[in-house]
């Protein structure tokens, strides 16, 4: 039996208690570890223990990592059924987090867009995954 490899997501910040707040408590996230000054860097890895996927945010000691160089540099979440998408929804705007105007309107009409702290922006898509 052949596994599929899980896909980590990595990008650096100046704001990852931020980012903490953003992906863990707006979209539920969990800590799967978190490190300090290891080899120069402090970082927090987030996703669900069995998703095949999760996020890592590191912030360089002396160096600035900046915000997002477009609108459109997008992580999008499937949610195909309605009520979770609605929960999802009403969780990231609990914490704090309001929809906000897409750069590309199609994604207004299957879903809502947020913007994290470093101006990078999530989906979440009103849709199955159908390819």
């Amino acid at each position: 039996m052949s596994s599929l490899p899980k896909m980590r997501v990595a990008r650096p910040s100046d704001n990852l208690e931020a980012l903490l707040r953003f992906y863990g408590d707006g979209l539920g996230l969990q800590i799967l570890t978190r490190f300090d000054d290891h080899d120069g860097f402090d970082g927090i890895i987030l996703g669900h223990p069995n998703a095949p996927y999760h996020l890592e945010f590191t912030k360089a000691h002396g160096a600035a990592a900046g915000r997002a160089p477009s609108e459109d540099h997008l992580l999008v979440f499937y949610l195909p059924d309605q009520t979770t998408w609605a929960n999802a929804v009403s969780s990231m705007k609990a914490a704090g987090f309001d929809p906000v105007p897409s750069f590309n309107p199609y994604r207004d009409k299957v879903g809502a867009t947020f913007q994290d702290p470093d101006g990078y922006r999530m989906v979440l898509q009103r849709a199955e995954w159908s390819r």
